[in-house]
């Protein structure tokens, strides 16, 4: 009795990317169209997996370039814009030849994929760290200085220390390592891009907790930024102590 083609979709689909070339050619010679359909599908996935590993080739290119340092260091941060909670940075040490998939600057991938990623990350990294910059320093010393205060942060609780510093567009000041700013390097560099995932799945999770406490703000959508539903939370209740003060002068006062 042949195989259903129910079974082998099933087949298909569980079989690894390293795998299913081999699988795919026992079914070549099935005539039924439901079975070529099935390795058509398996086909596309097939490609859009080897799109997947030329487009993390591509975003290794400066891991590549500084291959010489054994420790290179991804920095990134996220909640410079934000009106409520810190700003968060992430440091990544990642494994020479790292062959995680589907790293990204973190705002264009999706909550389900970032957490996924995230956990991958902590799984695979040589290290990673967070630092942070509260909402006291940020109207103390202003945004910028408190985003390289959350960057310095990250830096030195690394359980390693790095050779190289790669930045996503800055350059941190009071730092002695060799740093390298790329403008958008979240979406060049697979070690920004993997920093970027951990600072901003870990700052969605802190403003999550932080929507229980102050639940009239929406925090857990709005994450803190300026959303219309925000703006008016502020205007009625006032701010809670994890508002900027100086990003919402303007809607208390105004």
């Amino acid at each position: 009795m042949a195989i259903s083609i129910g079974e082998i979709k099933q087949i298909l689909n569980q079989s690894s990317f390293t795998d299913l070339p081999e699988v795919m050619k026992q079914y070549e010679a099935d005539e039924r169209a439901g079975v070529k359909n099935e390795l058509k599908k398996a086909k596309a996935r097939l490609q859009k997996y080897e799109q997947e590993k030329e487009r993390t080739y591509a975003l290794s290119e400066y891991e590549r370039k500084y291959a010489d340092y054994m420790h290179i260091c991804g920095i990134d941060e996220v909640g410079r814009g934000p009106l409520a909670g810190p700003v968060v940075a992430g440091a990544v040490i990642l494994p020479k030849d790292c062959d995680i998939l589907y790293i990204n600057d973190s705002k264009q991938l999706s909550e389900k994929k970032r957490e996924e990623l995230y956990d991958i990350i902590m799984e695979k990294a040589v290290a990673v760290s967070v630092g942070y910059a509260s909402v006291e320093r940020i109207d103390e010393i202003n945004i910028l200085q408190a985003t390289y205060e959350a960057m310095r942060d990250a830096i030195s609780k690394l359980p390693v220390s790095p050779d190289i510093l790669l930045n996503d567009a800055v350059t941190i000041p009071q730092v002695t390592i060799p740093q390298i700013p790329i403008i958008k390097g979240d979406a060049k560099s697979i070690s920004i891009g993997a920093a970027s995932i951990i600072a901003k799945v870990t700052r969605d999770r802190l403003m999550v907790e932080y929507d229980s406490v102050f639940p009239e703000y929406g925090f857990a959508s709005n994450k803190g930024y300026g959303s219309a539903a925000h703006i008016e939370a502020i205007k009625k209740n006032g701010p809670c102590p994890i508002h900027r003060r100086s990003f919402i002068d303007n809607f208390i006062n105004g």
